[in-house]
């Protein structure tokens, strides 16, 4: 099992990379979501010339905000100060594109994209299509040390629903999900890549990545679900993972994909929806506050001990490490965390002092 975490893209933090290296984690994710944090290649940049071992990579960039070749050549460039460790996820952008009030892009044009980028990454020529021109293209060759595409790049493609799933097994090097911890999730995931995978004709091996992004609370002795520093440590991803499920149940309004324990405060968020202080077509510079960093104070009703078991690894340091074996079991490879931003250094450590050993 390998070990990883997602962390807020702060270029004045960058460091934070080297930290996790020296505490024991194979991989740093800088997250690509442009109304949120800073540029997750120019943090990246820095964070590589700062390590040498850690793999670095986007966590996940976003297909939406950048034409197919520019993604090529902006991870490629990575790989030069980072040769063999560095990494792109990649996906639809869920989230970064509805806090811009837009829609992910469709998984059809997303698996053209994968084509494109894979291909280049590979150092081919490749046919891309642009405004509906189509035309072939090629790298530039003006000497070393602008891009590398001789050691390989591997593409982690995130998705959660059938045909994203599908795509990654088409094009992707890897799988990144949310619940993929989760036994049965991580199961019925790998079903749909392994189908995308054989529908083009491709057979995967062992060396398929997957990953889970998810989020540990190694509690201390005596500590329960309700007390301060836990709700404080799983707050900002209890309601990441409800603000994704509202957004999968927005555009669907299908109740089944409301997991039972947010069944409980289900009104209450939509309650609280529906009064944000901002007209219908503005609420979504508000519906994702805090994403992934801190949790909105609006929302701190709604993180119930059923929410923080229901969407975080809790228990004791050997509990943690039993769910972990336990996914490990099922085909899940990586666990990467995204503990808040005010403790992200605190969780971290914790983690690789008292789980890691374990595992």
């Amino acid at each position: 099992m390998k070990f990883s975490c997602h962390v807020q893209t702060r270029i004045s933090d960058y460091r934070i990379a080297k930290d996790l290296e020296d505490w024991g984690y194979d991989a740093c994710w800088f997250p690509d979501t442009q109304m949120m944090w800073s540029d997750c290649y120019a943090t990246m940049a820095l964070a590589a010339q700062c390590t040498s071992k850690i793999h670095i990579g986007t966590g996940v960039a976003i297909t939406g905000t950048r034409i197919a070749p520019t993604t090529a050549a902006a991870i490629s460039s990575i790989n030069v100060l980072a040769p063999g460790r560095t990494f792109l996820g990649i996906g639809t952008g869920h989230t970064a594109m509805r806090v811009m009030g837009q829609d992910p892009m469709p998984v059809k044009e997303f698996r053209e994209y994968l084509r494109v980028v894979r291909t280049m990454l590979q150092g081919e020529n490749v046919d891309y299509t642009y405004r509906d021109k189509t035309t072939e293209i090629s790298w530039q060759h003006h000497g070393g040390g602008f891009r590398n595409t001789f050691d390989p790049i591997p593409i982690y493609v995130a998705a959660n629903g059938p045909l994203a799933l599908r795509a990654a097994g088409a094009y992707g090097d890897g799988l990144m999900s949310i619940f993929n911890e989760q036994p049965d999730v991580m199961r019925a995931n790998l079903e749909l890549v392994k189908a995308g995978a054989e529908k083009v004709g491709r057979k995967l091996d062992d060396s398929y990545h997957t990953v889970s992004l998810c989020h540990a609370v190694v509690l201390r002795p005596g500590e329960k679900l309700t007390d301060r520093r836990v709700v404080e440590v799983a707050g900002s991803w209890v309601v990441t993972a409800l603000h994704f499920v509202y957004e999968v149940w927005r555009y669907t309004q299908d109740d089944s994909v409301i997991p039972p324990y947010m069944r409980n405060v289900w009104q209450q968020y939509l309650d609280r929806v529906a009064h944000m202080p901002l007209p219908e077509d503005k609420k979504h510079q508000m519906l994702h506050e805090g994403h992934c960093s801190y949790y909105a104070a609006a929302e701190r009703d709604l993180l119930t001990p059923e929410m923080i078991e229901g969407t975080c690894i809790i228990g004791g340091p050997s509990e943690v490490a039993e769910r972990i074996r336990a996914a490990g079991r099922a085909g899940l490879k990586e666990v990467s965390l995204l503990p808040p931003l005010m403790h992200l250094r605190d969780v971290a450590r914790e983690f690789a002092q008292k789980v890691m050993p374990l595992i």
